[in-house]
């Protein structure tokens, strides 16, 4: 049984539920952030538990494949070397579940700090579904919003 998952959970096959998987916490912060469920199950450490687990037996898949780690610090020697890392698909993975991990962790966090200032909600979807697929932009812009709500600009909280 325990080969047949490992067969299933390919690196395509996790890569695809990973796309799908983000959605529902995405779509609850968006459009229910007040609620309970998203109080315990998004802005909580749950989704960001279950990430790290993929993350986690991604790595042991890799080591096992022999997987060069040392080579994914090459990404700080340039564009080229970024640019080569980014032709390998376990990279490739890697990188994406680190990046879906932070920008639902940055939603989260809006959605707790907005509440914390009382922003409306339907104004803050906004820099929310901008996180999901540009995360630095949104959450600038969240905090430009915010600046207006707190009224005051605090640099470090």
């Amino acid at each position: 049984m325990i080969e047949q998952i490992y067969t299933y959970f390919t690196t395509e096959m996790i890569f695809m539920w990973l796309n799908i998987g983000v959605l529902p916490f995405w779509l609850v912060l968006i459009i229910f952030p007040q609620s309970q469920i998203c109080r315990v199950f998004i802005t909580s450490i749950f989704p960001i538990l279950i990430l790290s687990l993929v993350y986690t037996y991604l790595l042991y898949i890799f080591f096992k494949e022999d997987y060069n780690f040392i080579r994914n610090f090459e990404l700080y020697l340039g564009l080229d070397a970024v640019s080569n890392l980014f032709t390998d698909k376990i990279f490739i993975i890697l990188f994406w579940l680190h990046f879906l991990a932070i920008n639902l962790f940055c939603g989260g966090w809006m959605v707790k700090d907005s509440q914390k200032f009382g922003i409306n909600k339907i104004l803050v979807s906004f820099p929310l579904l901008i996180t999901y697929f540009i995360g630095p932009i949104g959450l600038t812009l969240y905090w430009i919003i915010r600046i207006f709500y707190a009224k005051r600009i605090n640099l470090y909280d």
